[in-house]
């Protein structure tokens, strides 16, 4: 059973330009499609609607788990929650982490997503599958966010 998702991408732009694109929440948003509601605090729950067209109705609700400065951003969330009148808190979480590496050209971005392998058997596999083609368009739509 896989348990995690990961993609990876060289990004000409510093590592700086990065960094403020994964943790300043409005700049996050931007290119995320998320409308967050503050700024990401480790240990706390960031909140937000997303604004990607289809799925504006739901929410966004993740837990920040690190933020060590351009090298490793982090935060659990449940994956694949598209049902909005389905309570997924109960449900394990997975966790996403984005690490950062400086290149000669610019940042070497990691994003990996764990922990599926503990989602229920029912959810598995649309939650895997949603987040993997979901991650494939981040992985674009964050490049064309920092290079200019």
């Amino acid at each position: 059973m896989q348990d995690r998702i990961e993609k990876s991408v060289d990004l000409n732009a510093p590592i700086a330009r990065v960094w403020r694109a994964l943790t300043d929440h409005e700049e996050f948003g931007e290119w995320f499609r998320v409308r967050l509601d503050g700024p990401f605090v480790v240990g706390d729950i960031s909140t937000g609607r997303i604004t990607y067209p289809g799925y504006e109705h739901l929410v966004w609700r993740a837990e920040v788990k690190a933020m060590e400065p351009e090298r490793l951003f982090s935060y659990t969330w449940h994956p694949g929650a598209v049902d909005e009148t389905f309570d997924y808190s109960s449900e394990p979480a997975t966790l996403v982490e984005f690490t950062l590496e400086a290149t000669d050209s610019g940042t070497h971005l990691v994003i990996v997503e764990s922990g599926f392998a503990s989602l229920p058997e029912s959810r598995y596999a649309e939650a895997l599958r949603l987040n993997d083609s979901g991650w494939t368009a981040q992985i674009e739509n964050i490049q064309s966010h920092v290079e200019y």
